[in-house]
């Protein structure tokens, strides 16, 4: 017997069974690489990735009403894992998120192979390179994603700073190598990949430099110990400033918030547009899953020494954002742009504190619904094997595919936040719980924020209805079932989540309250 055993060990594995399932379904798709036929290994390693993402949602949904640690030395929890309301919300929003984005990884259709490079070591542009563009793309993708959505549950989940560290790396790692698998465009793909990977390894390296810090400050990486030490600890205040200040960097720079945006625009522009979904989508939900974790459980009671600097950073974040979005004549560097303003209205929920995690978490799911939906509509618009993706491009796209065209409206009209959309029903709710925790200021600069990112996407919708189109307008692909899944899953959601709001603001109500707060 160990000393775990004989320490009364008590494990959560019913907790722990989401991330458990998706985990091994990851080293699964490995040995399904390494033993399947190549000509078979698309269609098993969908079925594989979308059966183990929806049993770790049903497994989520099972653990439902938990409030306790998933680790325990004689009924004593350990903080590393926690399961509790929010942490379980999200890992089921990611569940849900991941299994639309794996759909659009395995779409086939749209261009001959898909998006993805055969082989990656082959050098860009060379002969070879030129020959597989003839080939269908790599398989590796789909373990690669469910290792990185393994990092993004156990983010959310996190109790302790050296938990999540594991989980950043996890979640980031197989992101970077996602990045830089584009099967034309490589060059750009390669930066953007190279980029990401730089900027993230300089995030990480604060992110541990703060967590000595702290541990410094409080002689724990627990959060709620760190939060007790921050009433209570002799050690000088100042190591805690560098703490937060430090661990904030890295987890704002996952978040895309101002000014450690600068890589987003990039990134998105060149990795694949299915890896520019998933990121959009489940990453900013990881990422302010984390935030709320930490500030609420971890930093609460510091909130007096980080509440100036932070509001700052998400002023900035929602105005660069909103007006960067106006000057950008790519579709998808628009949506970037529109992905940081975003960022600061999200912002404005982890400042509020625990008036606002509900709200934030709602907000959370009806953006990643709509913003998947988006770059899957993105990715069917095209000029030949290439992406259609400059603005000008689009004109007239109304009169000659009016259904994509509505679509698209649709989604546009929720990432402006008008009524009768889940855009519109997120803000308010969100803003509505900023007033309530006296964050007025915040508010009228979301509200200014809201109108000036409502002009690029309005001028979207009277490019696509009131223009003409081009002699040589590009064609809209036929999506195979499993991206017209993706683009009707987010439509749904986008026009569910805007008039029936109702249940789901429930559930986040009811699952709004952390563990140790």
């Amino acid at each position: 017997m160990n000393e775990a055993q004989q320490a009364g060990l008590q494990i959560d594995w019913a907790g722990l069974a989401p991330m458990i399932i998706v985990f091994a379904a990851a080293f699964a798709g490995l040995l399904v690489e390494a033993t399947v036929p190549k000509a078979r290994r698309l269609p098993v390693q969908v079925v594989l990735a979308v059966g183990a993402l929806a049993a770790a949602f049903v497994a989520v949904v099972l653990n439902a009403g938990k409030n306790a640690a998933a680790f325990s030395i004689e009924d004593t929890g350990l903080g590393s894992v926690v399961l509790d309301g929010p942490g379980l919300f999200l890992q089921g929003t990611l569940a849900m998120l991941a299994i639309v984005a794996v759909l659009l990884l395995a779409e086939r259709r749209t261009t001959k192979g898909g998006d993805f490079v055969a082989e990656a070591a082959v050098v860009a542009d060379s002969a070879a390179d030129k020959s597989q563009q003839r080939e269908d793309g790599a398989t590796e993708i789909f373990p690669l994603t469910l290792f990185a959505v393994v990092g993004m549950m156990m983010f959310v989940v996190a109790g302790d700073l050296l938990t999540m560290f594991v989980a950043l790396e996890m979640l980031s790692l197989p992101l970077y190598l996602l990045c830089g698998l584009a099967k034309r465009r490589r060059l750009i793909s390669q930066e953007a990949a190279l980029k990401y990977f730089l900027l993230g390894a300089f995030a990480s390296a604060f992110y541990v430099y703060g967590m000595a810090m702290l541990y410094g400050f409080a002689g724990t990486v627990d959060l709620a110990g760190i939060n007790e030490a921050g009433i209570s600890s002799g050690e000088p205040r100042l190591l805690l400033y560098i703490g937060v200040a430090m661990i904030a960097v890295a987890l704002l720079f996952k978040a895309a918030a101002v000014p450690f945006h600068m890589w987003t625009p990039d990134v998105y522009t060149g990795a694949p547009t299915p890896v520019t979904a998933l990121m959009a989508a489940c990453v900013k939900v990881a990422a302010f899953g984390g935030l709320l974790r930490v500030f609420n459980v971890g930093l609460a009671s510091s909130a007096w020494d980080w509440h100036t600097i932070l509001t700052v950073i998400a002023v900035a974040t929602m105005i660069g954002g909103a007006i960067f979005a106006v000057t950008q004549r790519n579709i998808k560097r628009l949506l970037a742009y529109s992905s940081i303003a975003n960022a600061g209205y999200l912002l404005i929920g982890v400042i509020a504190l625990g008036e606002a995690v509900g709200q934030t978490m709602f907000y959370l799911a009806a953006y990643g619904f709509t913003v998947i939906a988006s770059f899957a509509v993105v990715s069917l618009v095209r000029d030949g094997d290439e992406e259609a993706t400059h603005l000008a491009r689009w004109a007239g796209l109304g009169k000659k595919s009016p259904g994509t065209a509505v679509v698209f409206t649709i989604l546009m009209l929720a990432l402006a936040g008008l009524p009768f959309t889940s855009g519109f029903t997120a803000k308010f709710s969100l803003f509505a719980a900023a007033l309530q925790a006296d964050e007025l200021g915040l508010v009228i600069v979301g509200v200014v924020s809201s109108a000036i990112l409502a002009f690029p996407y309005l001028k979207v919708v009277v490019l696509l209805w009131l223009n003409e189109p081009a002699p040589d307008a590009p064609t809209v692909n036929l999506p195979s079932p499993m991206a017209g899944t993706v683009v009707a899953a987010g439509v749904a959601a986008t026009i569910i989540l805007g008039i029936a709001p109702g249940f789901l603001l429930d559930i986040v109500d009811q699952a709004s309250t952390f563990l140790n707060t």
